[in-house]
């Protein structure tokens, strides 16, 4: 003798885990969520988690519809029997559950929701070329020539990537839509074209020159314009020098990036040059006037009475110009005296005078550095 068995199905508010007064964006945000962990995609072979799906989608698809609410909320799963289940049209009462998961599948499949014709006219990609320079050029600026290889619109196929010069043919897989639209469960799923992939076009007769990229490299010169007062590492844009774009798509751009040699004697610190230059000890105690070669030509320098070995001389205006401005930074000169190695004996002699001049007539405070001072001069 047989026995009847009753399944009892679960609550659908419970189901999509939403209060019984819930609004629709509230069912439509929790359907969302529970079909995106069990879609059968995301869980190959797992049973549990495609019963989970499809129940996730039965409750939605009654709850979303008024009058099947209504009905299911008086009378209970026996208010919407024949028309909560799967037997009939997945879409009933106007609800389309691939609307809702448009972008959400994108997102999980790398698809689209629409066209992708357009993704195949594409902006040239930017190009980088290393130049170095001389001190004096970053200083004064400089024009120069360079060589660069970028990719060009093909001169065969005039771009069109075709032999015949005819073009793009609609890619006959997906009629020209960029994705193949196909069923999965109870709903549609669209993937990317593999033929075309994604751009709704092929080539059917390749140019032999470009291959049907409808753009070859090709080796060219540009003149280059560096302004007074760059930096190491300055970086010149130079706009629609880049490589071509696709499909008319615009070009990229060009970008220069500067290097600068050393100087031998000039060392730059901003819009600053600083400089050493070596004074004697006469120089030093008595002062001095005389011109050393700057960066864009004499500068006279006049060194004070008693100036001490590390002081910093400034000259106004001397330095490296603004960039894109007016002005210039300054020059800095470190003065460092010299005390010769070796003296001659009369030079010995004079250096002791005045060593003994100093101490009568500038006798220090300290003891201490009266004895440095008589190692210094013996």
């Amino acid at each position: 003798m047989g026995s009847n068995t009753t399944v009892s199905k679960a609550d659908y508010y419970e189901v999509l885990g939403v209060a019984r007064d819930a609004s629709e964006q509230e069912l439509k945000s929790a359907y969302r969520k529970q079909a995106l962990k069990y879609h059968p995609d995301r869980n190959p072979g797992d049973r549990v988690a495609e019963e989970k799906f499809k129940e996730a989608s039965e409750a939605y698809q009654v709850l979303s519809d008024a009058d099947k609410r209504a009905a299911y909320d008086r009378f209970g799963h026996a208010g919407v029997s024949g028309g909560g289940g799967f037997g009939g049209s997945p879409f009933a009462g106007g609800v389309d559950i691939g609307d809702i998961f448009g972008d959400l599948f994108g997102e999980m499949f790398n698809m689209g929701g629409g066209s992708q014709r357009g993704a195949r006219q594409q902006r040239g990609d930017d190009l980088r070329f290393d130049l170095t320079i001389d001190f004096e050029d970053a200083i004064f600026g400089t024009e120069t020539e360079i060589r660069i290889r970028r990719l060009e619109v093909c001169s065969v196929c005039n771009g069109r990537g075709s032999a015949s010069g005819r073009g793009p043919s609609v890619c006959s897989h997906c009629q020209g839509r960029g994705q193949i639209r196909y069923q999965q469960g109870f709903f549609s799923v669209a993937r990317t074209c593999s033929a075309c992939g994604g751009t709704g076009q092929v080539i059917t007769d390749p140019c032999t020159a470009c291959r049907g990229e409808g753009r070859a490299a090709s080796e060219v010169k540009l003149h280059v314009k560096v302004p007074p007062g760059v930096e190491d590492g300055t970086r010149i844009r130079y706009s629609g020098e880049g490589d071509a774009g696709r499909a008319g798509g615009p070009k990229g751009d060009l970008y220069v990036i500067l290097a600068i040699r050393p100087h031998d004697f000039f060392e730059r610190q901003g819009h600053n040059l600083h400089c050493v230059i070596p004074i004697s000890f006469p120089q030093a105690a008595l002062g001095a006037e005389f011109e050393i070669e700057g960066i864009d030509g004499p500068v006279p320098i006049r060194i004070p009475e008693g100036t001490q070995s590390g002081k910093e001389l400034r000259i106004r205006g001397r330095g490296v110009p603004y960039l894109n401005e007016k002005g210039h930074g300054d020059l800095i000169v470190k003065v460092v005296v010299q005390i010769p190695r070796k003296l001659s004996r009369a030079q010995r002699e004079l250096v002791a005078k005045l060593a003994e001049s100093m101490t009568v007539e500038n006798k220090p405070s300290s003891p201490g550095l009266l004895e440095k001072m008589k190692d210094l001069f013996s």
